[in-house]
C-alpha cells in the first residue's frame, strides 16, 4: 500500500516504473492490469490523474484463466465486476 501512497506518478507509464509486472491496456481505456501472486491472479484498474493525486479504481479481480476468458471476449477494456 505504501508504494501507491508514496507514488509520484504523472503519466500512465510511471505506474510501470513502480509495478514492473503491470501492463497498460490499449484502446484509450485508461486501464492497467496488475499481475498478482506470481501471475496466478490479475486485477484491472481504471486510473485517473488528478491535479495532485492519482486514483486507481478496481474494475475486475480474478484468476489468470478468468482474465484470459474476458480477454477472449474483449471485456478487459470495459468490464466492471468488482
Amino acid at each position: 500500500m505504501s508504494l501507491i501512497i508514496n507514488a509520484d506518478w504523472e503519466r500512465p507509464q510511471d505506474i510501470l516504473s513502480t509495478f514492473s509486472s503491470a501492463d497498460i491496456l490499449g484502446k484509450s481505456s485508461d486501464r492497467v492490469v496488475f499481475n498478482i501472486g506470481g501471475n496466478k491472479y490479475r486485477m484491472t484498474c481504471t486510473y485517473y490523474f488528478g491535479q495532485k493525486n492519482v486514483h486507481l479504481y478496481i474494475n475486475w479481480l480474478g484468476t489468470h484463466a478468468g482474465y484470459d476468458k474476458i480477454c477472449a471476449e474483449s471485456q478487459q477494456f470495459k468490464i466492471n465486476k468488482y
